[in-house]
């Protein structure tokens, strides 16, 4: 079924890092920010990264990107996806990350899991020519990785953020 993005993107003009999922959840579309699921491990990761606390609500979760540098969206704008299932998004219409990286000085931009990295490599890169790292998705589809595994993995985002 067609979805289409409706959380805005997140940063300001002291934004350093741009971190880029591939489309929110469906828990996240409803809250109407990022990373909503409670399962989803990107805010335990991002502050243990940074050593500190891991805000509880939206309010707390802006204040956090703000104060650490942080921009946050997602690749794509408008796509067919079943539910929150990566595997199942077609039909991609991608967002302009433009808007972001003409605004401020971005130093690096990371990806959140493999998806959002091809997608980014599909239709965005080309675009822009602006490298992604690609990080391992804090997705809870993503049981491989261990909340202290991810944490170190995630650790490369503190040498752009100085």
């Amino acid at each position: 079924m067609q979805q289409n993005h409706t959380i805005g993107n997140f940063f300001d003009k002291n934004s350093k890092i741009l971190i880029l999922g591939s489309f929110p959840s469906v828990k996240s579309r409803e809250q109407g920010f990022f990373y909503g699921h409670k399962q989803n491990r990107f805010w335990k990761v991002v502050s243990a990264v940074l050593e500190l606390p891991t805000p509880q609500n939206i309010d707390e979760k802006k204040k956090f990107l703000l104060s650490n540098n942080i921009a946050l969206w997602d690749v794509i704008a408008t796509c067919d996806i079943k539910g929150s299932a990566d595997s199942s998004i077609k039909d991609v219409i991608p967002n302009d990350i433009n808007k972001i990286t003409n605004f401020c000085n971005i130093n690096m931009i990371f990806t959140n899991g493999k998806t959002a990295y091809k997608l980014y490599s599909k239709y965005i890169f080309q675009k822009n020519n602006f490298k992604a790292v690609c990080l391992p998705s804090t997705s809870p589809a993503n049981a491989r990785y261990s909340l202290q595994k991810l944490t170190e993995e995630w650790k490369i985002i503190k040498t752009f953020l100085k």
